[in-house]
């Protein structure tokens, strides 16, 4: 099959499609049943997401092995997913960064959120320290992937940076 026929890319466009409901069944689980709180905002060619949950250890590269980080002195969990607007797919190699404003509007930092591997679904995110519990923001903004990209048409998206913001984001942790 050409891959430049009308008949291909329907195709291609259609396996997307498939690969973006099945993220977006694992996303509407881990917000809705997982996570203490979610949510997701359109921004220009993204959908960006978030889920806040407990603080989780992780392993980490230390040298040439992997070795498991308890949370320590962090109480929060910040999940930030980057789709595609068009499909609703996984958007890798994007550069994400969150700010986190406690509920006294207070900026507890700017963070880059790195890309995580799950056993469910892949997103940015990080451990925070927060001061308690209540209704916090989130500042997030998504830099354009360096990575190439396919489609004389549709390769041309993801070339800006984006923002949003999500608020009355509820923090209800047991350690907080």
């Amino acid at each position: 099959m050409d891959p430049d026929t009308d008949e291909a890319t329907q195709r291609q466009l259609h396996l997307a499609r498939a690969q973006g409901d099945a993220y977006g069944n694992a996303l509407e689980h881990m917000t809705t049943a997982v996570a203490d709180d979610g949510g997701e905002q359109r921004a220009g060619d993204y959908w960006i997401g978030y889920a806040v949950e407990e603080a989780e250890g992780m392993y980490e590269w230390r040298g040439d092995e992997l070795v498991w980080r308890e949370p320590g002195e962090t109480n929060l969990h910040v999940e930030i997913t980057v789709r595609d607007a068009g499909d609703g797919r996984f958007v890798p190699g994007v550069r994400v960064l969150v700010t986190v404003i406690d509920p006294d509007g207070q900026e507890l930092g700017t963070h880059e959120q790195p890309l995580l591997w799950h056993p469910m679904i892949y997103h940015y995110g990080r451990n925070w320290a927060t001061s308690g519990v209540g209704l916090y923001r989130l500042r997030v903004r998504v830099e354009p992937p360096r990575f190439m990209r396919h489609d004389q048409v549709n390769g041309r998206r993801f070339a800006k940076p984006v923002e949003v913001e999500f608020s009355d984001v509820n923090v209800s942790l047991a350690r907080a």
